[in-house]
């Protein structure tokens, strides 16, 4: 897909990697960017329509496709996570919670916007997930199930959604320089360079975008005895 004169849509936009990407659209010639929020009044950018979403509310979201009709490009970006152990006393109740905003608010998402992409002619759906898809790390348990199930669901989303033509694309990042990962001592990508790479891999028809090396050689291990899930011991 060519952003130059195309529609798009980001959640999660008022911060991180969705204020990124919002400005990035921009840039590369989007006709038109939705930015939403739960706040809009946290959307500080400049030449773009703010739209209130709440990606777990049903209702909310169909609200947002409904007044948002010419929407092309869908950019799922909002997204939770919270650290903590899989044994602690609150870890159901957090694994429901990424779930609820993770998972299922994907699934609400697409559902809501595949007739919109449909009646625009297919276009694309982004949706944000991680090298965590694969890996379960001690403190990020709820966090990496949830992105697991985001990423079975970005691949069944995929499959149905090619009968109208609209192409599926899932990035898995690992740990990028934003509030959301403040308090992690690793490694980081810039959220500037995690959204250059997607609008690259985008503009190629790419289907799915492992951001870094670590990113590979984690889904490369997989299919090895010693894959990386059976001998992680991070914190």
């Amino acid at each position: 897909m060519d952003i130059r004169g195309k529609v798009a849509f980001v959640s999660g936009a008022n911060r991180g990697l969705g204020h990124v990407f919002v400005k990035s659209l921009l840039e590369a010639g989007a006709s038109k960017v939705y930015a939403a929020a739960r706040d809009i009044s946290s959307i500080d950018i400049r030449d773009v329509q703010p739209v209130e979403l709440d990606i777990t509310n049903r209702q909310s979201v169909v609200e947002a496709a409904r007044i948002c009709p010419d929407v092309e490009l869908l950019v799922n970006n909002a997204g939770y996570m919270k650290y903590g152990s899989l044994l602690s006393d609150d870890a159901a109740e957090s694994l429901r919670t990424h779930f609820e905003i993770n998972a299922i608010g994907t699934l609400l998402m697409a559902q809501a916007f595949a007739p919109v992409l449909a009646e625009n002619g297919g276009g694309a759906m982004i949706n944000i997930l991680s090298v965590l898809s694969w890996l379960n790390i001690l403190q990020s348990g709820g966090y990496s199930a949830s992105k697991s199930a985001q990423w079975s669901l970005t691949n069944g989303l995929r499959d149905e959604l090619r009968r109208q033509n609209t192409l599926v694309m899932g990035v898995h990042p690992g740990y990028i320089d934003t509030d959301m990962a403040a308090g992690v001592d690793a490694s980081k990508s810039s959220p500037e360079e995690v959204v250059r790479l997607t609008l690259q891999a985008l503009g190629q028809d790419q289907l799915e975008l492992i951001i870094n090396d670590k990113g590979q050689w984690v889904k490369q291990s997989l299919s090895k005895p010693d894959a990386i899930y059976l001998t992680a011991r991070s914190s």
